[in-house]
């Protein structure tokens, strides 16, 4: 549904959606050390799927989901599922105090300017989060780059599936920094961070964006709260949290689809080249070429299931977490008691 036919079925003064909070009412230590520990716990639930994802698109031929997870579980354990996860948390904290304050500062000011500049309030709320989404995606993967070439590579290592990916052996993501720098620099960290930006950036603008639009069309649809002076629906926060998952889950649907074919590619530019054999990894095209030879178009889209159901969990996780960690974090707790 488009967001001109979601504000023509509703009309804009009926529905008043849950009060926002922007970052000048934000304890700023508060809400970074809080949401450090909030989202590395939510990490650690999640990083299962973005493993079984990980070594899906590295294959050269197409492994059913449940098959590799079996695999990895009988080879390797439970813990060829936590393959590269230290890394990954030590670069979540930076990463995610990155990514927080790039989307609250973004979403703040572009929100004001897009008001100032006579859009509607649906119409600035999207711009504002796609904006914000680019934003804070491209602040992060200063970040997230190197501890994703770090994790993944680690990721791949192991079971019976694992030999068509990597020559080099690490044993933890020390031995992976110190190997990558030596044999290919410190821009050996940074491999794949172009197709990285290309991919992350417009994957949260579109996240964003669709997750404000989906929030509104389901505010809409229940007729939002606050009509008739003051009275009528007023949703208890059970229902907050549903309809914020439920935005989440389709936002995810959403950005997965478009952005999945970049994901894989840039997977495979991460984890394929610099290997230490001292000849030049494949190009991006050469990438491509291969993932058509393997299997037309589908081939880029294997590690989709995992993908949107770790993209769709973490975001519904994310978002109500994010959501109250904002409501924690606030200057004046009593502004949102009921």
């Amino acid at each position: 549904m488009s967001l001109r036919s979601a504000e023509e079925e509703s009309p804009a003064p009926e529905i008043h959606l849950p009060a926002d909070i922007d970052w000048e009412m934000l304890d700023k230590s508060k809400f970074f050390f809080l949401g450090a520990g909030l989202f590395s716990g939510v990490s650690a639930a999640l990083y299962p799927m973005v493993v079984l994802k990980t070594r899906q698109q590295v294959l050269m031929k197409e492994i059913p989901c449940f098959k590799l997870a079996s695999s990895i579980l009988r080879n390797e354990g439970l813990r060829g599922f936590y393959r590269g996860f230290g890394t990954s948390l030590m670069g979540t904290i930076p990463a995610r105090a990155l990514y927080m304050g790039a989307l609250e500062l973004t979403k703040s000011n572009i929100g004001s300017v897009t008001i100032n500049l006579g859009f509607s309030e649906a119409a600035a709320a999207a711009i504002a989060n796609a904006a914000a989404g680019l934003s804070s995606a491209m602040a992060a993967q200063l970040v997230w780059t190197p501890i994703d070439v770090v994790s993944q590579r680690l990721m791949v290592q192991g079971g019976s599936y694992s030999n068509t990916c990597t020559a080099v052996r690490y044993c933890g993501g020390i031995d992976a920094f110190r190997k990558i720098v030596y044999a290919d620099g410190v821009k050996g960290l940074y491999r794949g961070f172009g197709i990285s930006i290309l991919t992350y950036a417009p994957s949260n603008a579109v996240w964003w964006a669709s997750y404000s639009i989906a929030h509104r069309v389901i505010w809409s649809g229940i007729g939002g709260y606050g009509k008739d002076g003051g009275g009528g629906f007023r949703p208890d926060s059970k229902t907050l949290v549903a309809v914020q998952g439920v935005s989440a889950a389709m936002a995810s649907g959403v950005s997965a689809l478009v952005t999945m074919p970049l994901d894989t590619i840039k997977t495979r530019l991460q984890v394929l080249e610099g290997e230490g054999s001292g000849s030049k990894g494949p190009s991006m095209g050469q990438i491509v070429r291969n993932l058509v030879k393997e299997g037309g178009m589908g081939a880029c889209y294997r590690g989709l299931g995992p993908r949107w159901a770790s993209m769709s969990v973490s975001a519904t996780t994310m978002i109500t977490t994010y959501e109250f960690l904002k409501r924690l974090s606030t200057k004046n707790q009593d502004r949102f008691a009921s």
